[in-house]
This record gives C-alpha cells, sequence and structure tokens, in this order.
C-alpha cells in the first residue's frame, strides 16, 4: 500500500501533470477545428488542412507545430509535403494522468459535496 501524498507533494504533482502547453493547445477554436478535421480526415497535410479554414496555410502551420508541441499530434515528411496526424497514446496517456492524480487529490484536497 502506498502512503498518502501530502498537500505539499499533491500540489507539486498538480504542476507536473497539469501542463499548460497541453491545455493551452485545446483553448483555441481553431485548435479544436484541427483536432476535429485530424479525427475525419486522418493524416493530412496543411494544405489539405488548411483548405477548410479562413487562415492563411502560415497560421493554420503554425496552429500544428503548438500542437506538435503539446503533444496532440505528430508529423511526418514526405518529399515536400509534413503530414500531420493525432498523437493518440500521447493524448490518453495525458488525459490518465490527469484522471489518476485527480483521484489522489479528491480525498486530500476537495472532497466536494458529501451525497
Amino acid at each position: 500500500m502506498t502512503k498518502p501524498l501530502t498537500r505539499d507533494q499533491a500540489a507539486n504533482a498538480c504542476t507536473e501533470v497539469l501542463d499548460t502547453e497541453f491545455f493551452k493547445a485545446l483553448c483555441e477554436p481553431v485548435r479544436v477545428q484541427l483536432v476535429r478535421a485530424l479525427v475525419l480526415n486522418g493524416k493530412a497535410d496543411i494544405q489539405t488542412l488548411a483548405k477548410d479554414f479562413s487562415q492563411d496555410r502560415s497560421v493554420i502551420a503554425r496552429h500544428l507545430q503548438l500542437m506538435e508541441r503539446a503533444g496532440l499530434v505528430v508529423s511526418e515528411k514526405a518529399g515536400r509535403h509534413q503530414y500531420f496526424e493525432l498523437d493518440g497514446p500521447t493524448i490518453v496517456e495525458r488525459v490518465e494522468a490527469i484522471l489518476d492524480l485527480m483521484r489522489v487529490l479528491v480525498p486530500i484536497c476537495c472532497p466536494g459535496k458529501e451525497a
């Protein structure tokens, strides 16, 4: 049986798991639409993705680069094209880490209403 975390340890764990880059990437409507487009189309290059957006291809490319740094997408270069697709395993890993942390935090600091 593992020893419960102290409040200090729990707070430190929050800063590690609640990655601002990950959430920042998900807080922009254009990036959410890019996630949607990648779910619908699968792996795609910037030109294919940008055709459904009002933004310039360069703007879409910057969004995709930020999403890649945040672990939402991976890219692969093929000739002159760069293809992007969602990084499912990393997304699941991050969400599971958040859920695991919340399960530990609830009894320590935020039990909510008693039923």
